[in-house]
């Protein structure tokens, strides 16, 4: 079962062809009431800092707010007003390093609150440490210069909205996927090119990739692969974006739109995000596991496609409740 109980009007869905329940659904699909705080804006100039980071300024925002963005991209108050909005989800400990950072891992003392507390947590926090490290190795200036080679950019709601004119039937977005943290692999023989391809030919609108090693199997050489391979479906990054920076990295590797998830994202992160993906040719699609997540997105100004995930997102099994 899939939807929202509580939405007034009925829309068309876009399932994923994968074992994780999802529907995605364009917000002028859904009913809901125009604010009158919403402020239209265009993206008219991108200035990058000392440190190599982008700050995005828009007609309609002070430089004050655009401080604020920039702010919150290098990490400032991240918990506490992620907390604010209600997301569970910790950024990162809130503690800081363990107590004694000495000697081998296993035997350090940690802070008692550097212990995440569900799955999702881990895998953030875990995201958190490699995007860093990886941002040392490839800073945004070198990301910038390989977007000149980067293939351009496909039109992946438009692909779904053309399945579902040429069928009569939602538009599948078909998911490449080696393994998840809830079931282990899920193939052993696994061939992201080939398993791309007998999607296509299946009929699947879109493809959805999974970059995320550690957790997933998945990697950005798959996405990079199948890209290559003259797969024509748009393709999805399926990483756990945090920052801005993995935006640039999907484009270099072929991506044609990523994953902003509404239960690790605050506000202004969902908000920075849109633009850059504006900026970068991408389409972010926006997902949201309960009701509470639904009418927060709705009230951003810029989102084009919302994704509604019934899994519990705290331990990645199905839970019917979320619908």
């Amino acid at each position: 079962m899939e939807g929202l109980a509580s939405l007034k009007a009925p829309f068309p869905a876009t399932p994923f062809l994968s074992s994780r329940p999802r529907t995605s659904i364009l917000p002028s699909q859904a009913s809901f009431r125009k604010r009158s705080s919403f402020l239209s804006f265009s993206v008219h100039a991108q200035v990058e800092s000392d440190d190599g980071s982008a700050v995005v300024a828009t007609s309609g925002e002070s430089v004050t707010e655009v401080l604020k963005i920039k702010e919150w991209e290098v990490g400032m108050f991240q918990n506490e007003v992620a907390a604010s909005q209600g997301i569970r989800i910790r950024r990162r400990p809130p503690s800081g390093p363990p107590l004694h950072y000495v000697g081998p891992f296993q035997f350090r003392l940690q802070n008692e609150g550097n212990t995440p507390r569900n799955i999702l947590e881990e895998i953030v926090w875990n995201k958190d440490t490699e995007v860093s490290q990886l941002k040392e190795r490839k800073p945004l200036g070198v990301l910038k210069k390989a977007l000149e080679n980067a293939p351009p950019a496909r039109d992946f709601i438009g692909a779904l909205k053309a399945a579902n004119e040429r069928t009569g039937l939602p538009g599948l977005i078909a998911e490449v996927k080696k393994a998840s943290p809830s079931r282990g692999i899920l193939r052993e023989d696994f061939d992201p090119v080939e398993i791309a391809k007998a999607y296509e030919k299946g009929g699947a609108a879109c493809l959805s990739v999974l970059t995320d090693e550690k957790y997933f199997k998945g990697s950005f050489e798959n996405l990079e692969a199948i890209r290559k391979a003259g797969i024509k479906c748009p393709l999805l990054c399926k990483e756990f974006i945090i920052d801005a920076w993995q935006l640039y990295y999907a484009r270099t590797k072929g991506a044609d739109a990523v994953l902003l998830i509404a239960a690790v994202l605050p506000d202004l992160d969902i908000k920075y995000m849109i633009k850059i993906c504006k900026l970068l040719g991408l389409t972010a699609l926006v997902e949201v596991h309960d009701e509470r997540e639904f009418d927060r997105v709705l009230a951003i100004e810029g989102i084009e496609l919302i994704g509604i995930n019934n899994r519990n997102l705290a331990f990645l099994f199905g839970d019917c409740r979320n619908i």
